[in-house]
Formats: C-alpha cells, structure tokens, sequence
C-alpha cells in the first residue's frame, strides 16, 4: 500500500495474530526484494518452529520467473537449516498482452536472444511463446532445487484472453506447478466476468485447486471474491482491513462476513469474535485507519442514534441490526446527540442507577439535542482533515527527499 513499511518485529506481530486467528496461507513477502523481507521469513520459520506459529499454516513466498529471485527464498531457507520444502513458492509471471508485450517485453527478447530494436516489431504472438517457456522454465527449476508446492500466475488476468491464461495454466502443471492463480491486478471484473471466466478456468484444470486473487478499485473486491468461490474457485486471497495498492485488495473481513452471514459458509476454526481486534492492530502498524462505516470492523457498524432506530434496539437487537456484535466480539453502542429519543435518554439513566420521571427525562433530551446542536454549530473540522491528509501524505518520502538524497549523494561521489 503507498507509503506502508512495516517493519520485520512488526510483520512478525501481524503473523502470530492471522495464525491464531484462523488463516490458512500466509503470503509473508517478496524475499528477492531486501534483506528486511529476508528477515520476515526467517521470523516466521522459526516462529514456526517455536509453536508460536501453526504447524498447519502454510507459508508463501512471491517471486518472479526467474532462477535468481527463487535462489534468493532458497539461500534463506538454507541458512536456517530448515528444508526448502518448508514454504510454498509463488512463481509469476503476466497474462494480459499489455503486460506481455509492454511490460516483460525487453525481458522476454533478451531471453530468446533477439535484438532490443525489435521489441515494438514483433507479433503478440511471440511475447505470449516466450512468456510461457519463462514461467514453466521457473517452475522446473524450483521443483528441481526441492520445491514441493509451487503457486504460479499471470498478473492482469482480468484483461489477458481467458484461451491464453488456460494454457499458462495447464503448462504451468505440466512443468510442475501444483496451484495456478489468477488476479483482477487492475480491480476492473464484474461479478458476471467473474461468474463467467472462473467456471472456465476451474473447467481447463479441474484436478488442481484455483486461486483468485482480487482488487477493490470498483468497490466489489469482496463479492468478486464470493462469486469465484461460487463459480469454481478454491483458494482466495485477501488482506487485512483491505489495505493494498490503489483501492487495496480484497477485504478479509468482507468476505468472510459474505460468505457467513450470506450463505451460512463459516471458515472451519476462524475466530470471528477477533476480526475487529485484528483491524485495530492493522491501524497502529500501518498507519492507515479503518472508515467508521466499514462493515464488521468499523466504530459505528454497531452504533446507533436516531430515536427509532435506539427504541427498536431496546426492545430487540434484532430489530435494526442483523449480526449479533457478540459474533465479532463487540457491543452495541448508543450515541447521544440531536437525533436522540426518550426511551434511549432513559436507558442511559437506568444504566447509572439513577431515579428519573417523564419530565426529566424529556428535559434531558432537549439539552441533549441543545448541547449537540451548540458543538455543530462551532465546529471546525479544518485542522482535523488538514492533519489526516497531512499524516497520509506523510507516510512515504516526497520525491522533493528523493531529490535531497540524490543531491547528497552524489555530492558526497564527486567529494571521493
């Protein structure tokens, strides 16, 4: 996500609360990256190791298609004496002819040994050959250097020709991948592209589970990530409090919530009563808060104020709120404001134990509403969005620091 660094203390927090709060795979980073990422894994086997982890958890990897990203995962492996069947190696490539032809394109060319002057001249068609040969080439050889499970893909698959994402996919198994992905990178699926494509693709290699892996850029992330599960799918991939490049990825709590309380599906030991201590968690280390009208994890999805909506709640929760708080280890909350009526005034008064009669009870409303009709009045909420922002912005380096470092630097080459 755009300006979060987590650091490996951190990631390791994070590991021990989604082993113990049900996940079943833990993508734990990109080891081929920076040693700080070399540093997770290694927290996380031997966390393993120590019981403070699952046994049961399945650890991933990413890495590119090539020898020196997955020799990367291995040496650290390696290092800790573990077996390099210890973790699950993602393999991937891209899908879409954009990202083929565009973005691997130079890639590709040099691997085959043809001229970089020929890079815009060449048929889609090539780039598709090469980019193939490329992703089995890397999935041989981390089966060939002990990898027992490998996952593998192509980016944008929601824009690539579903014809050319079922070969990478049956190749891909043929070369010794045991789980294929593939991902809506852009976020731009409709639920019946979804309905559509995955059935498709889980009909191409039906003996090996399917992953689907979402963005959220249209807001349907989550019900995108249903709608596969409906049509085929196996295996879904999401993240906490939904945080991610762009609009994020896949909310976990949103789709658990969907499948739970849409269609009575509940993930087998997944401790739901620790979602929102989970979102909480997220906040502190990433420095990105959650909305309040965020579903399952947000302050006021089990708030209420308006005068029917509290007299309803008092007299069954049900009434105005279809999940129990109880189930994600909450509770109801009443907010005291302009919207306010009596019944919910004297139950404030009750919950404190004290005398009260009709006309205290109404004239405490009229202040109640007075009081919070004054505050709006005078408030000003400018420095407060002014400090969001500013805290956001905040979270990377500018590029103006980008500039200061490169200045610095190269000052301090041309003073050697």
């Amino acid at each position: 996500m755009p300006g979060v660094a987590i650091s490996p203390a951190r990631k390791y927090e994070l590991a021990r609360l989604l082993s113990d709060i049900g996940v079943h795979i833990m993508d734990v980073g990109f080891p081929a990256v920076s040693e700080t990422e070399r540093e997770t894994l290694r927290l996380v086997l031997e966390g393993r190791k120590r019981g403070e982890i699952r046994a049961d958890l399945e650890v991933l990897c990413m890495m590119r298609s090539n020898p020196k990203d997955i020799d990367a995962t291995m040496r650290v492996i390696d290092e800790l004496g573990y077996s390099r069947d210890e973790v699950t190696y993602f393999v991937f490539t891209s899908a879409s002819d954009l990202h083929v032809k565009y973005k691997l394109g130079k890639t590709l060319l040099a691997r085959e040994g043809v001229p970089a002057s020929e890079w815009l001249e060449l048929p889609v068609e090539f780039y598709r050959d090469a980019n193939v040969r490329m992703l089995c080439e890397a999935i041989s050889y981390a089966r060939a250097q002990g990898a027992r499970e490998v996952e593998f893909g192509g980016e944008d698959g929601s824009r690539a020709d579903i014809e050319y994402i079922k070969r990478l996919h049956r190749d891909g198994i043929a070369a010794g991948g045991t789980r294929p992905s593939t991902p809506d990178t852009v976020g731009c699926y409709s639920p019946y592209a979804v309905q559509e494509y995955i059935s498709e693709l889980k009909a191409a290699t039906p003996d090996t589970p399917l992953v689907v892996h979402f963005h959220n850029d249209l807001g349907v992330g989550a019900w995108n990530t249903v709608v596969a599960l409906g049509s085929g799918a196996d295996v879904f991939t999401t993240s906490v409090n939904g945080i991610g490049e762009r609009t994020g990825n896949a909310p976990m709590h949103q789709v658990l919530l969907q499948l739970r309380y849409l269609f009575d599906i509940e993930i087998p030991g997944f401790k739901y009563e620790k979602l929102r201590e989970l979102a909480r968690f997220m906040e502190r280390i990433s420095g990105i808060p959650v909305q309040p009208t965020e579903p399952g994890i947000g302050l006021n999805v089990f708030s209420h104020e308006s005068g029917i909506h509290t007299a309803g709640m008092l007299i069954h929760p049900a009434i105005y709120q279809f999940i129990p708080p109880e189930d994600l280890g909450a509770e109801v909350q009443y907010v005291y404001g302009k919207h306010s009526g009596t019944l919910v005034i004297e139950h404030a008064l009750k919950q404190a134990g004290m005398r009260y009669d009709a006309d205290l009870v109404a004239r405490v409303m009229e202040q109640v509403k007075l009081v919070r009709e004054e505050r709006a009045e005078s408030a000003d909420f400018r420095q407060f969005q002014h400090d969001y922002y500013a805290h956001l912005n905040g979270l990377g380096v500018t590029a103006e620091e980008v500039v200061e470092l490169a200045t610095a630097l190269s000052g301090e080459s041309e003073g050697f």
